[in-house]
Formats: C-alpha cells, sequence, structure tokens
C-alpha cells in the first residue's frame, strides 16, 4: 500500500467487539503492507547477522596470514553493508507507510460514523473523547500495525541466528540459544504492571482534554461570570494528575529497559569468560569465539523489538478500546434500502404524535429545553435505544417512509436539523455557503430571508483583503469574531441555501432582538413558502407567523392550533409562551370568575402584551 493511494474508497466494517480485535482487524487489512515489511526486516536483520561471521572469517585470514580469505571477507563485509541499507530504508519506508495507513484507514472510519451520527455523537459520547481519540488515539494505533511486522521480522531473525550459532558452534551457541528467550520473557510479569499505569495515565488524560475542550468552548461565558480562575485551577488538578500518572508509568518502562540493558551484558560477560577459557583449552579457535561474540552482541538490537511491541501494544490497546467505543455507535439497526430517492409528504414523529403537514410552517412549543433538542434530533433522523423500551425508539416517517430506513445520503437531503447552537467553519462567507444543496435558493435569497444586511456590512469592513466583497472576506474558526446573533443568522441562512424538502430549525432567533426576530421570521416564512418547516420556538413573534403551533407537554402533543388560538384556549400554552408564573394564573383565575374581568378581554389583553 503506498501513501498515493490514500483514502480508501471503502475503509471497510471494522470488528469492534474489543479492542484487541480491532487492532488484529486493522493488521489482518494491512496484509500486503505487513508481509512487505517482513521481508525487508528478514533482510536487514539477516544482513547484519552475517556480520561476526564475516568479522571472523576476517580474524582468522589475519592469523593464518592468508590475503585471499581476507579479500573474500572484505567482499562478503561489503556486501552485507549494501544489503543492511537497502534492507534499512525499505523498512523504514514500509513500516511508515502501515503507520499511515492505518491512522488513515482510523481517520475515515471515524469521519464516516461521525457523519453518519451527526450531532448526535456528542450526546453520546464525550466530545472530550472524541477528540483524543481523533488525534493522539489514532498515532498510537498505527504505531502498533508498524511495530508489529518489525517484530516478526526481528523475532523470525533471533530464531534463526539461534539456530545459525548452534550448528555453527554448538559449545557457545547452545548457551546463547538458552538465554535469548529468557532475554525476551523477563520482563513479561512486568507489562501487566506497565500496562495498567498506561491505562490510568491515558484515562486521566482523556479527562484532561475533555475539561479542556468544555472550558475553551465556554470561555465566552465563562469570562462573563468571572470563572476563569476556578476552571483554570480544575485544569491545574487535572494536569497534574496527568503528569503523576505518566512518571509512574515512565518508572515502570525504565525499569523494563534497565531490565534488557543488565541481563544482555550478563549474558555477553558470561559468553566471554566462558569462550576465553575454551580458546585458552584450544577447544575453539578466537575466531569463532569473536564470531559467536558479535553475533550475541548484535542480537540485542533485534531484542529491542521485544520491548517496543510490548509498549505499543499497552499504549495501543486502550486507545483502540475509545476507538471502539465510538466507532460501535449506528444510526439505526435497520438495513437501509436500496432506494435513494428522497420521500415526499408529512413528516410525522409516532412518539410525541408531532405531525408537521407538507408544505407548512410548523412551530413547535415545548417547555422543556432537552425534550425539544431530542425531538429535533429524531426529525432529523436520529434514532436512539430507549432505556425503558426492549428495543429502538420508532422512527420519524416523512411520507409515510421511515428516515432509518433511508440511505444516509438520501435522509440528510430530505431532512436538515439545524441545532441549537450551530457552529461556523472557518474559511470565506462564500465557502461557508458553498455546501450540497437543491439549488433553488441563492445565497444572495437566504442572506436576505436570514436579514443578514448588517452582517455583510461588518464583513465588508473587517478585511482589507477582500475588495469591499463580504463573501470574500475570512470568517474565524467558529465564527468567534462575530456576535451571538450574527453566528446565528449566518447559519440560518447556510441551511435555507440548502432547500432541503422538510427542515428543522431548533431556537433559530434566540439569540437576536426582538425587531430583527420579527423580520427573520417573516423572512423565512416567505422564502420556505410551499416546503415544510419545522423550528422550535416559544417567542411570540415567530410563532404568530406560522401556520400552525403545536405544543408539546410531557412528551406528547396536547395541543395543535394558530398561535392566537392557543393562546386564547389553552392555559398551558399561555404558560410557556408569555412565561406566566402560578401565582399570576391563579390570579387570573380568580378575576375572571368573580366576574371583574371578561375570559375573553383577559386572553385578548394577555395577546396584545405577547
Amino acid at each position: 500500500m503506498q501513501i498515493r493511494d490514500l483514502p480508501y474508497s471503502d475503509p471497510g466494517d471494522p470488528d469492534v467487539r474489543s479492542g484487541p480485535r480491532f487492532l488484529f482487524w486493522l493488521g489482518r487489512n494491512q496484509l500486503a503492507g505487513q508481509l512487505k515489511s517482513l521481508a525487508w526486516g528478514l533482510l536487514h536483520h539477516c544482513a547484519i547477522a552475517g556480520l561476526p561471521l564475516a568479522v571472523g572469517l576476517a580474524v582468522e585470514a589475519v592469523i593464518d596470514r592468508s590475503g585471499r580469505d581476507l579479500a573474500r571477507a572484505g567482499v562478503l563485509l561489503t556486501v552485507l553493508g549494501v544489503l543492511i541499507a537497502l534492507g534499512d530504508t525499505m523498512l523504514h519506508r514500509t513500516a511508515v507507510t502501515n503507520w499511515i495507513t492505518a491512522a488513515a484507514r482510523v481517520q475515515q472510519l471515524l469521519a464516516r460514523r461521525t457523519a453518519e451520527l451527526g450531532s448526535a455523537l456528542t450526546r453520546r459520547v464525550a466530545a472530550g473523547e472524541v477528540v483524543a481519540v481523533s488525534t493522539g488515539d489514532v498515532e498510537k494505533i498505527g504505531w502498533f500495525v508498524e511495530a508489529l511486522s518489525r517484530f516478526l521480522a526481528a523475532a523470525t531473525a533471533l530464531v534463526l541466528i539461534c539456530v545459525g550459532l548452534v550448528l555453527y558452534l554448538p559449545s557457545l551457541g547452545v548457551l546463547v540459544a538458552i538465554a535469548t528467550p529468557v532475554l525476551a520473557l523477563t520482563v513479561l510479569p512486568l507489562l501487566p504492571r506497565a500496562t495498567r499505569r498506561a491505562d490510568l495515565q491515558r484515562e486521566k488524560a482523556g479527562r484532561a482534554t475533555e475539561l479542556a475542550s468544555d472550558t475553551v468552548a465556554g470561555l465566552r461565558v465563562l469570562r462573563g461570570i468571572g470563572g476563569e480562575e476556578l476552571f483554570l485551577d480544575r485544569y491545574r488538578r487535572a494536569s497534574q494528575e496527568v503528569r503523576e500518572a505518566a512518571v509512574r508509568s515512565a518508572r515502570m518502562w525504565a525499569l523494563i529497559s534497565a531490565i534488557q540493558v543488565f541481563l544482555p551484558g550478563v549474558l555477553l560477560i558470561s559468553l566471554v569468560w566462558y569462550g576465553a577459557a575454551l580458546a585458552r583449552d584450544g577447544r575453539i579457535d578466537v575466531g569463532q569465539l569473536v564470531t559467536v561474540y558479535s553475533a550475541a552482541t548484535l542480537m540485542l538490537f533485534p531484542l529491542r523489538n521485544v520491548e517496543e511491541i510490548a509498549m505499543a501494544y499497552s499504549f495501543s490497546r486502550p486507545s483502540a478500546q475509545r476507538a471502539v467505543r465510538v466507532l460501535s455507535l449506528r444510526r439505526t439497526t435497520r438495513p437501509p434500502t436500496a432506494d435513494t430517492t428522497a420521500p415526499q409528504g408529512d413528516l410525522y414523529d409516532p412518539v410525541t404524535g408531532l405531525m408537521a403537514p407538507q408544505g407548512l410552517f410548523t412551530a413547535v412549543v415545548c417547555g422543556d429545553p432537552d425534550e425539544a433538542g431530542r425531538l429535533a434530533e429524531r426529525l432529523g433522523g436520529h434514532t436512539e435505544p430507549d432505556d425503558d423500551a426492549s428495543g429502538p425508539v420508532p422512527s420519524v416517517l416523512l411520507g409515510g417512509v421511515p428516515l432509518d430506513e433511508l440511505p444516509l445520503d438520501t435522509a440528510r437531503a430530505a431532512v436538515l436539523v439545524q441545532d441549537k447552537d450551530p457552529v461556523l467553519l472557518s474559511g470565506t462567507l462564500r465557502e461557508l455557503l458553498d455546501v450540497p444543496s437543491s439549488g433553488g435558493v441563492s445565497a444572495e435569497d437566504a442572506l436576505d430571508a436570514a436579514r443578514c444586511g448588517d452582517v455583510l456590512d461588518a464583513l465588508a469592513q473587517a478585511s482589507v483583503d477582500a475588495d469591499g466583497d463580504p463573501m470574500n472576506t475570512r470568517i474565524t474558526e467558529r465564527g468567534r469574531s462575530l456576535s451571538g446573533g450574527q453566528r446565528q443568522r449566518l447559519a440560518l441562512a447556510r441551511s435555507l441555501v440548502t432547500d432541503p424538502e422538510a427542515l428543522v430549525l431548533d431556537e433559530p432567533t434566540s439569540a437576536v432582538d426582538s425587531h430583527t426576530e420579527a423580520r427573520v421570521a417573516a423572512g423565512v416564512e416567505l422564502l420556505r413558502r410551499g416546503r415544510t418547516t419545522v423550528a422550535f420556538a416559544s417567542s411570540p413573534l415567530l410563532l404568530d407567523v406560522a401556520d400552525r403551533v403545536v405544543l408539546l407537554h410531557g412528551g406528547t402533543v396536547v395541543a395543535a392550533g394558530t398561535h392566537r388560538e392557543l393562546l386564547r384556549d389553552d392555559h398551558r400554552y399561555r404558560a410557556v409562551v408569555t412565561r406566566e408564573t402560578d401565582d399570576e394564573a391563579a390570579a387570573r383565575d380568580g378575576i375572571a370568575a368573580t366576574g371583574g374581568l371578561r375570559p375573553a378581554l383577559a386572553a385578548e389583553e394577555i395577546e396584545e402584551t405577547a
């Protein structure tokens, strides 16, 4: 696999039953790359293993004063040097390619799952965990996949060297063959403890990342209430916990490294002492002693791969487990149909009984913002398992067709949900509005409907490089240079440009003043006339322009009609829309009961006040 072959046309369906199974799935899907790395690794290690033989022949040639044998040894050393250089270069190339391709595959899988789940992802998995998986964890997973082939090459080379030494000089080769597996396996009892410490470090680092992500996201609010120092102190404590856990983990790995330095040293000293005794007695030649000693010394290099693969696995296993938690999330349990035609018709939620007739502007009033957010996500086709039910929540229907049975692209094109807090990506305003759309609504019409005239003026003055064209003005990350109302209206314009069959807006005017809100409501109603629009709101200015208003209470639709009808006839609707308290409602009902104020007149006054 070459880097230029990325990205994959299809990254595949990962095995998400566990972290180790996911790592095995990644390695299996890169079998060709692993075999290439294994082959070049064997060439590299075997060429290194041949150096002691060439050195031994050279020593024997010097002792025997044979120029021909010395020349042969020199040629052999030259050939081995070329093979070592070639093997090392290609091993590094193929290993790094395995690393990058594995990381790219994981990134593609995460991006695909994120696109599938949408904003429902952060409600099911912490945002900080998603960030940790898509950054540091991806690299650690790629590290294990890359180190695996190099470890297999080193292990194979060790076996071949031990067998060769036993055949070459049994008296010393047996000692090396027995000591080698002992050196490789001595650190195994320490690996579980090292792995636990590494897991604890990863867990604390993930918590610190979550805290940092939440702090940055709410920085403007924190500055407003003076809570910066409080959260900064929390992050300091979390950071110190990460440092302490990292130090404890590093101590264990330092101990493992020390053991892998000490024990081979003991082996080399024993080998020299015993070999010197054999050479003194004339049982072996000096050249043979040099050959075996050199081979044992060079074996320390492939032995290092045992420590590396242990470290790579201990760090990548929790990373793979976190990746599995994200990748195991599913948009739906039903297989999508092959029909890619977007359905048309009424938008209906069987859970709450909400009906949004085709072509009408439906406003939804709900006293619980969290309940409204969940319904908005469900209208976009994001169904979730219900803890109190035995199966998944019934899907929303569009024209009688369940959204979760449609292909993802078709469902997204049919129903678009704008969150309560939409995100603006960095780039120019033209790039922001360059989104997949039906082509029926131009960017100018969408900006006009969202009443973005003052925003365009501000953008035109903000950048001298845009030649006075606000469409070429760059917007900073998440639109931080804009006010909340400006960001909200630009996000609304972006949603209007897409011109979906059904558009769901969650509090689209919550950050603007009442005058602008009335103009935005009128603009959206005019632009979306004849298209299905659902807006979650409690502002009378927006509710008054809706064709139909639905009251949601206790997770069920309890009333429907126009804004004025519900304001007059339903006390629960009045309580939500006019922010009427229980005492005010009781006083109003008492006055009406005594005849001091006719009920119809009271409703009219409340309506005028609203």
